[in-house]
């Protein structure tokens, strides 16, 4: 493999990173918006992984709801699904399901 190949390569998996902490941004923050414990969520959808660092990353950087623009629920399962997250997803939409009727 020569040089600009493995570059190429290195950005791709750089990017890959970046949109995957981007995604658990997303995911974090959207659990914060609707008084949800993101890392009580995430270990419902993935019991055998244990503490999640990026998570916790992610946590670090979320904000208050007052502060933070609303994230649409079909966004956030858009973003877990092209990253293959489908069983949390699935949790997702099991709180979503578990809103009283009206309420965002």
């Amino acid at each position: 493999m020569n040089r600009n190949q493995q570059e190429m390569e290195q950005r791709i998996i750089e990017n890959y990173q970046r949109d995957e902490r981007m995604m658990i941004l997303i995911f974090a923050q959207w659990c914060i918006n609707h008084g949800l414990d993101p890392a009580a969520l995430y270990a419902q959808a993935y019991p055998q992984q244990g503490n999640n660092t990026e998570l916790q990353q992610a946590l670090e950087l979320t904000v208050s709801k007052d502060e933070a623009g609303e994230i649409p629920d079909d966004t956030l399962l858009g973003v877990l699904s092209m990253f293959g997250n489908e069983e949390l997803a699935f949790v997702v939409t099991e709180e979503i399901a578990k809103r009283p009727p009206g309420k965002k």
